[in-house]
């Protein structure tokens, strides 16, 4: 037996929901199950929170020093399709992914102190809605970024 006949046979840790399901659904799609895939859905599962492309590459790298970024970047673009990864950009125009997004949010920035916070879609509402009505645009609130000063800074 050859030495990757014996480890795709040998057990393998258990992903937590909702990554379990990904390789089916891969597969559903004509795609298939390679190993930078494996990496990068292990890297996700062990991922919170909001990372940038570059950095998920650079995590895959420390675990197979082969990862090529078109393959990290194609593999999000199917993710995210499948309502696991959600993409936005932040306020310098880096494209960040939400990994597992709960609900639609979207991002306030201080252009000084450079800290973020989330924008639930309650506190969205009166802008999206005034969008909406005056406009008849409708708001992708995942690409939201609204840069300005946070309270400490202001009163700085």
């Amino acid at each position: 037996m050859t030495a990757r006949a014996a480890s795709e046979r040998a057990p393998q840790p258990a992903e937590p929901a909702p990554w379990a399901s990904v390789r089916e659904r891969l597969r559903a799609r004509g795609l298939r199950w390679t190993p930078q895939r494996r990496v990068l859905i292990d890297v996700l599962a062990a991922s919170t929170g909001h990372v940038t492309g570059s950095e998920l590459v650079d995590r895959c790298r420390a675990v197979d020093p082969a990862t090529v970024p078109s393959t990290v970047y194609r593999a999000l673009d199917v993710l995210e399709e499948l309502g696991l990864v959600s993409h936005s950009h932040g306020h310098d125009g880096r494209e960040e992914f939400h990994i597992l997004p709960d609900a639609a949010h979207g991002h306030l920035h201080c252009t000084r102190c450079r800290r973020t916070w989330e924008l639930p879609a309650g506190e969205a509402a009166e802008l999206t809605i005034g969008l909406h009505d005056a406009r008849g645009f409708s708001v992708d609130l995942s690409h939201l970024s609204v840069g300005g000063l946070c309270a400490d800074c202001r009163g700085a």
